[in-house]
């Protein structure tokens, strides 16, 4: 009787111990919210990502902290904004492996934790149980990885399916006693968006129509008159749309050099004709922009085709292996991206389709399909919400914010959301930082451009229209300043606060510091 009742104690924690969920979370790069169903976008299918959405929940408001990918992954893993994880741009930031993460976090509560894919962080992963990373930002053919031994494998095949096949490996070699968490992050959609050899072509036949803002002249903000992004001067015909000048040209490319045999004769088949056509075409001007653009848009998706066919493949591997039911899928991208929106390629502004990001959620059993979220949230918050769905405590210097509650209805969202771009280089965008809100956008340009900028979101929502120091707009701009000072001491970031101290313009609100 006494074996009965400590069986009946013991079997009772069981399905404790099993509800711990595993947790998938799949990172893309660059990849814009405009090219995805479920944002509806009529762009191109995405069945993948739309599952996640159909099975759980979309985020309609999911912000960056700093658009650009390396910053994103560290403020991903460490649930800080990047003055306080120390990685603020690519171009001087080195990732320090010894703080504390998410991952740290979970590792010590009993996960199994991975990270295959792109990293891009300049210093290897730790705390981690495993990890396969690409070098910097990796090749889409026949890609290198960085092991845990540190030597290097290279791996023949795609980027996209080759992580994924990386991906299962491990999943089918963990210890299946123990949950897990694995990241696998990918690298399309980044530049040079170089499809699969079977998904080239396969939006050629569509003629994609402009942006209403695509020619745009920037009046009024001096930030984006003066940023090197644009497809009509930025955009490389050789390096970018793979139109290139001579063989010769075309053999010196990193990217295609590569290639092996099969895939550099798929390669050729499809691109030699279109740069036949091209050459013979002699365009110039706005014609020569537009097809740029068309060209652009072709490569692009024909990526992220590939991306969003192995997420269904990651989707699919749960299901085969009865993982689904206790699984968080998580898919975010570690910003947004313009397709073509004020002439543009690439992110790193304030400006929406860049600040806002993808992001998609399964959660079996907690999530309802279908949902449908608006409150603000960021990539901030995934550490924190893992942490909590998985039962361990969330460390008190972690500056995201679990959004279960929200999904719950036990939360409030946020009022204001935080962004500040540090980076003074490539593409020639100034730092800056600055909030949202439910209506306006205020924005603090410095160093390569000193201004402000405000926005009405709900009368200009493709932010065409400064409205700083127009005539009428005194109160808001007090109003939100203050807001920006909250978020500036709410996020301790100092930087910004001696910016506004020392460096003032003719019409800063007045009294507020």
């Amino acid at each position: 009787m006494r074996l009965f009742f400590l069986w009946l104690i013991l079997s009772s924690t069981l399905p404790v111990v099993a509800q711990r969920p595993n947790i998938v979370i799949i990172v893309s790069d660059d990849h814009a919210y405009q090219s995805i169903g479920a944002y509806g976008s009529k762009l191109m299918k995405t069945p993948g990502i739309d599952r996640i959405a159909n099975e759980g929940v979309i985020f309609r408001k999911a912000y960056v902290t700093n658009s650009i990918c390396g910053p994103s992954r560290a403020v991903l893993l460490t649930g800080k904004y990047s003055h306080k994880n120390g990685f603020r741009d690519n171009e001087h930031s080195r990732f320090d492996g010894s703080q504390d993460s998410f991952i740290k976090q979970l590792r010590a509560g009993g996960y199994l934790t991975a990270w295959i894919g792109k990293w891009h962080l300049e210093t290897k992963p730790q705390g981690f149980d495993y990890w396969q990373v690409l070098p910097g930002q990796g090749q889409y053919y026949n890609p290198d990885f960085i092991m845990m031994d540190s030597s290097i494998k290279r791996v023949e095949g795609y980027a996209s399916n080759v992580i994924e096949d990386a991906a299962e490996t491990w999943l089918d070699k963990r210890d299946e006693t123990k949950p897990f968490c694995l990241v696998i992050g990918h690298k399309a959609t980044h530049r040079t968006w170089l499809p699969d050899t079977g998904d080239m072509g396969m939006f050629d036949k569509v003629n994609f129509p402009l942006p209403h803002n695509f020619y745009d002249n920037y009046s009024g903000r001096e930030a984006a008159k003066v940023q090197d992004m644009t497809i009509s001067k930025t955009m490389i015909m050789g390096y970018d749309l793979k139109m290139f000048e001579s063989e010769e040209a075309e053999n010196k490319e990193g990217s295609i050099k590569r290639m092996n045999l099969a895939q550099r004769a798929k390669f050729d088949a499809y691109y030699k004709p279109i740069a036949a056509d091209f050459k013979a075409r002699n365009l110039t001007g706005n014609a020569l922009t537009e097809w740029k653009y068309q060209r652009y848009m072709k490569d692009y998706l024909s990526t992220a085709a590939s991306l969003d066919r192995n997420i269904a493949r990651t989707l699919d591997y749960l299901d085969k292996h009865n993982l689904t039911k206790n699984t968080i899928v998580i898919y975010l991208s570690d910003q947004g991206f313009y397709m073509g929106e004020h002439g543009w390629f690439d992110k790193r502004f304030i400006y929406e389709e860049s600040f806002r990001t993808p992001m998609v959620m399964r959660y079996p059993g907690v999530i309802k399909p279908g949902t449908v979220n608006n409150d603000f949230v960021m990539n901030l918050d995934i550490g924190p919400t893992v942490l909590q769905a998985a039962g361990v405590k969330i460390p008190k210097d972690m500056q995201g914010e679990s959004i279960l509650p929200l999904l719950q209805k036990n939360g409030r969202g946020r009022d204001v959301v935080y962004y500040h771009y540090y980076e003074n280089g490539e593409h020639s965008v100034s730092p800056h930082f600055g909030i949202k809100t439910k209506r306006y956008k205020l924005v603090r340009f410095y160093k390569r451009v000193s201004s402000w900028e405000l926005y009405d979101l709900q009368k200009d929502p493709h932010e065409m229209q400064n409205l700083y120091g127009k005539k009428g707009y005194v109160k808001i701009t007090t109003d939100l300043y203050r807001q920006l000072l909250q978020a500036l001491n709410k996020y301790e970031d100092g930087d910004a606060k001696q910016i506004l101290n020392d460096n003032k313009l003719p019409g800063d609100p007045k009294g507020l510091q």
